[in-house]
Parts: structure tokens; C-alpha cells; sequence
């Protein structure tokens, strides 16, 4: 049989063995004390919640969470949204899954990406900046994760070459706006973008599913990042026999601390620099705009102007495209 993705899915539709990526499970109790199984179901196209009534805490056990499953059941709308009744639930080996079904990936071509990366960075002119900018290029080990990488686990740009797609495209936004502002460094800018989030090639594992390594869960791409930017500026002292400028550096680790923007959203630091705002504002840009852009492309309900409400967002999203000039591509 055919995979069935979860984008696909129609209220009322039944669905026979197939194959689903448990992204997490919990056993619940109803009301009348029975217990039920909650989990999310994911695969490339999306996820959904699931429910699975007159469950046990043995088969719950048997559920491997991160893991697959073979199950079958039915399609249904629930107050608005998309949920999955299961009726019957197996875990699955991993040996027999092609995971290309379960991990969503860029459409554009990585490779391009990359080219395109190195040529905007080839661009600084300072060679402090450009000596560390090349530890971190010249590190095959890093820049193989940092082209598969998602940007992050859900919300923006959360599939394989997302961190190379947003990296450049926040790369290609300082080409055009910083040189209007000559006060501004571009080349602090241009580092501090490639570098921003870099550690997330260690923040996130992208094996079956996009999740955070257990450095991601206790220390953070901030922090990471900011750490080997010590040892790529110990690198570049190795290289040249010289010490690398403090004042460059710590600048540059400012940049990867503050670009979050604010305490409430994780950053150690407020912005304190012309360069570290921009990189805030410039980042938080793409993000939210590819978020948005997502939501009205992956929306169930064609015929509705608006999308579900986001928690995250705090708000429906508008889809008209009221002047007809949105590109017609597929979710």
C-alpha cells in the first residue's frame, strides 16, 4: 500500500496499516478513570494528534516514543482541527522505514545554498574576521551538519537544509539593507549572521526526527556557538602566530548571546550593538515570515481565509491572497 501522508488526510477517512513516527506519547485517564493514549503522529508532510481509547499502560509501554509505528484508524475533525483515532497500534523497526517519509526537507538545491553562502562571506574585508569567519568554513565536519541542519525543531524553517536556507537568506537581506546604514559594519554583520546559529548543529539531532541532543537541552546554541568561537580564534592564533583581537572577538560572541533579541525569548544579553540589533531584527524576519508563509501553505481548509489560530503566534493568519501575486506552489 501507498504511503498516506498526514497532509493528505481527509475528516472521516479510514486508514489501513500505515506507518507513522510517534513524536510523543502520554497515557491519560477520562473522566470515568479508563486510560486513553495521547500522542502526536508526524511524517514529512506534518503531524497530528492522536487519541487511542480503552488503551493499557502495557501497550503504552510497548510505544516507542521518537520511534515508529504501524497502526490503523481513522481521520476526524475535532472542534476545527485534524485528530487521529487509532484502533490498532504496533511498534515498527526502524530497518524497514525510508526516512525520507517521516524527515521534511528544503525544496532548493543545498549545494547552491552553500555556493551562494561562501560567496556573500568572501565578501569581508576585514581579515581578523575573515581568518575566523575561514576556521569555521574550512571545518568539514561542521558545515556537513550545518547544510543538513534544520533552523529548529518546529516553527521556522524546521526541515533538513532549513540553517543553510536561512542562513543565506538573512545573508542576502545585510547585502542590501546594511550598506544604507555606513555606520553599521557589514562585515561584524555578515560574520554574525553565518555564526548566529551555527550551534545548532549541535543543539539538534535530525536522525528520525527532528529533536534537541542532550548539549541542545543543557546548554543551548547560544552558548555553544559562542564557545567555539574561543576555539576557532585559538585556531586562527595557531595559524598566524599572532593573538587574534580580543575586541573582535567578543564582539562577535555578543552578536550570537544577544541576537534573540530579549531575556524573555532566551537571549543572556539585550542587544548593545548597532550590528547585534540589526542581526536581531534581520533574523526575526525571516523567522517570522517563513513561519507565516508555512502556516498558509500546510492549512487544511482551502476554502477559509484564515488559518487555525497559532498559540505561538497569537493570532489566526489572513491567507487571501488579495492581489493574486502569491507564487502557486504545493504545501
Amino acid at each position: 500500500m501507498s504511503k498516506r501522508y498526514i497532509a493528505d488526510l481527509k475528516a472521516g477517512e479510514q486508514v489501513e496499516s500505515q506507518v507513522f513516527l510517534v513524536s510523543s506519547k502520554d497515557l491519560r485517564t477520562t473522566t470515568n478513570g479508563a486510560m486513553y493514549i495521547h500522542a502526536v503522529l508526524k511524517d514529512r508532510s506534518g503531524q497530528v494528534p492522536a487519541r487511542m481509547w480503552q488503551a493499557s499502560e502495557i501497550l503504552y509501554n510497548t510505544l516507542p516514543e521518537g520511534g515508529f509505528v504501524e497502526l490503523k484508524g481513522r481521520a476526524e475533525n475535532y472542534k476545527g482541527n485534524m485528530q487521529f483515532i487509532i484502533d490498532a497500534i504496533r511498534p515498527i523497526d526502524e530497518k524497514a522505514i525510508d526516512f525520507a517519509d517521516f524527515l521534511p526537507a528544503s525544496t532548493a538545491d543545498i549545494d547552491q545554498l552553500w555556493t551562494r553562502t561562501l560567496e556573500i562571506l568572501r565578501t569581508i574585508k576585514d581579515k581578523n574576521v575573515q581568518l575566523l569567519v575561514k576556521q569555521f568554513v574550512g571545518d568539514e565536519d561542521l558545515i556537513t551538519k550545518f547544510k543538513r541542519s534544520p533552523a529548529a525543531a518546529t516553527m521556522h524553517h524546521a526541515y533538513i537544509g532549513g540553517l543553510c536556507e536561512h542562513t543565506l537568506n538573512l545573508l542576502e537581506i545585510a547585502v542590501l539593507v546594511i550598506p544604507r546604514y555606513p555606520e553599521v559594519s557589514l562585515d561584524l554583520v555578515l560574520a554574525g549572521l553565518f555564526l548566529h546559529d551555527i550551534g545548532k548543529t549541535r543543539e539538534l539531532r535530525c536522525e528520525t526526527s527532528f529533536a534537541y541532543s542532550d548539549p541542545g537541552q543543557l546548554l543551548g546554541h547560544l552558548f555553544i556557538a559562542a564557545a567555539w568561537v574561543d576555539e576557532k580564534c585559538a585556531a586562527a592564533e595557531r595559524e598566524t602566530g599572532e593573538p587574534f583581537p580580543e575586541d573582535i572577538k567578543i564582539t562577535i560572541q555578543h552578536i550570537i548571546l544577544s541576537h534573540h533579541g530579549s531575556y524573555e525569548f532566551g537571549s543572556p544579553k539585550i542587544p548593545a550593538t548597532p550590528e547585534a540589533v540589526a542581526i536581531h531584527h534581520i533574523d526575526n524576519l525571516d523567522a517570522k515570515l517563513n513561519t507565516y508563509i508555512g502556516l498558509i501553505k500546510s492549512d487544511r481548509d482551502k476554502n477559509s481565509k484564515w488559518t487555525n489560530y497559532n498559540h505561538l503566534l497569537g493570532t489566526k493568519v489572513y491567507k487571501a491572497d488579495v492581489l493574486g501575486q502569491r507564487p502557486q506552489t504545493e504545501a
